[in-house]
């Protein structure tokens, strides 16, 4: 059966969907932008503090429904423009660490909301 993953500590969703969906011991993660939660506006304008941001509200999703970034099998990264790639990267990399997620990045045209740099979906298990 699949479930709905909520969190109080997410901004919300844009639009008609569920920031995350459990089935079985897998959970699917709606690309998450750079919203802070705490002010409901933009974490910043560059794309790392926005990557950051990015990557705390999939973990918050993920803590929702029994996972972590640990656990992440794979992620999708959209960015405004790929010349950013690089210091996307970097911030991605310090914060997976060790662990290496299968991974896609593209160079989307357009982005959900004024400002916003990168988007990052991914898919997790719960141990």
């Amino acid at each position: 059966m699949h479930r709905p993953v909520h969190t109080d500590n997410l901004p919300k969703p844009v639009g008609p969907y569920s920031p995350g969906m459990g089935f079985e011991r897998l959970i699917f993660v709606s690309g998450q932008g750079a919203t802070d939660p705490a002010t409901g506006q933009l974490a910043g304008a560059g794309v790392e503090i926005q990557t950051e941001q990015c990557l705390r509200n999939l973990r918050a999703i993920l803590q929702a429904g029994g996972s972590d970034l640990q656990h992440v099998l794979r992620c999708g990264v959209f960015l405004l423009d790929m010349k950013e790639f690089q210091q996307m990267n970097a911030v991605y990399e310090r914060v997976f660490g060790a662990h290496r997620p299968a991974r896609t990045t593209i160079q989307a045209a357009g982005l959900p909301g004024d400002g916003l740099r990168v988007e990052i979906d991914c898919i997790a298990y719960v141990p």
